[in-house]
């Protein structure tokens, strides 16, 4: 009997120990249950109060976690181990996802909130339907300058860049879609481009440019564009927009060729382990108000139609940051190209980056 009680304490002591260890290493994953909310998202990337409000309002405990590419969150969530309730990737990013099979249909029942997104940002080619993702920012790649610094001069187009009168002017951000895709339309071709030689052709193109690249950098490109240590830089419409803030003497310019358009979106992963937490989170930043408070935080562009009603004129009525339609139709989502061309592409970058040195 004795040896039976024994052996009933180290059976449960073993097992108190297994769930104790369990729950220990969920919690430093972030794992969520019925109680808390996991939101993996890009730094700085919402309001810290609607975080506040929105657990406030629901008793949920939101653990928020941060990615810095759509590459290395990928990574993390195709490798498993870590249960992450909401997610916000990039469009391209979408494709990859579905194809893995990592994430889930979205109830949008449970998204009323939906209605508020204006519809020309809806039923996009990376997501027929919104079956898997709601529009949360979206903006356009573009052109920065401080005209000042160039005598006055005016800028409109990728081919400007080319200019002679530039020379050490320019900053170009560290990557290899937004760089090679300068050549593309400066050339007239897609941005998702994938014959060799229009690759190839545009790369050579870039390299006639390098006389007049001062550097290429990634975050730092916002300090040294407000500090005026260059005149140009090829930058995203709302780091031109945090820029201008700081300087404005810079403006911000779609390019007359094209450009790229993009959105970062909200999706529940299959990873979800409160999917009925996800949806009431995504229902609360589509709310109106809301939209409004991160949008200011942020410093992106709302895809939420109601929400501009609460922002403030002088930022709804710049139509740098919000173009309409006749604007935003004629620019290009970037496309899932495949492993195999993405690395052309890269392979194509970094050359145009060892020309430089």
């Amino acid at each position: 009997m004795k040896k039976v009680v024994q052996m009933f304490v180290a059976v449960f002591l073993v097992a108190f120990i297994f769930v104790y260890v369990t729950a220990r290493i969920n919690s430093l994953q972030g794992y969520s249950g019925a109680n808390t909310l996991t939101i993996y998202n890009w730094g700085d990337y919402v309001d810290p109060d609607l975080i506040t409000a929105f657990e406030e309002e629901t008793g949920l405990k939101v653990i928020y976690q941060t990615f810095e590419s759509n590459e290395a969150m990928l990574t993390k969530i195709a490798h498993g181990g870590t249960s992450f309730d909401v997610v916000v990737p990039s469009d391209y990013a979408i494709n990859k996802m579905r194809e893995q099979g990592l994430l889930l249909p979205l109830d949008h029942e449970l998204i009323p909130n939906l209605e508020h997104i204006d519809p020309r940002f809806l039923n996009l080619s990376f997501d027929e339907g919104n079956k898997y993702s709601i529009p949360y920012f979206w903006g356009t790649l573009g052109i920065i300058y401080n005209s000042e610094m160039l005598g006055g001069k005016e800028l409109e187009s990728w081919e400007d860049l080319w200019d002679d009168s530039l020379r050490n002017q320019i900053i170009l951000v560290d990557s290899a879609r937004e760089v090679i895709g300068i050549g593309l339309d400066s050339l007239g071709y897609s941005l998702n481009d994938t014959d060799p030689d229009h690759l190839r052709e545009a790369h050579d193109k870039l390299k006639e440019l390098i006389p007049n690249v001062k550097a290429i950098v990634g975050d730092e490109l916002k300090m040294l564009l407000a500090n005026e240590e260059a005149a140009i830089g090829v930058v995203w419409s709302g780091d031109a927009a945090l820029i201008i803030e700081e300087n404005p003497k810079l403006n911000y310019v779609i390019p007359a060729e094209g450009s790229n358009v993009w959105f970062d979106n909200i999706v529940i992963p299959t990873t979800a382990t409160n999917i009925e937490g996800a949806h009431m989170f995504i229902n609360f930043v589509l709310d109106p108000e809301n939209a409004a408070i991160n949008t200011e935080y942020v410093g992106y562009s709302t895809p939420n139609r109601a929400a501009l009603e609460y922002l403030p004129e002088e930022i709804v009525s710049d139509e740098r940051f919000y173009p309409g339609p006749e604007i935003t139709d004629q620019l290009e989502l970037y496309e899932n190209l495949g492993k195999r061309m993405l690395a052309y592409y890269n392979e194509l970058f970094l050359e145009f980056k060892m020309h430089r040195k």
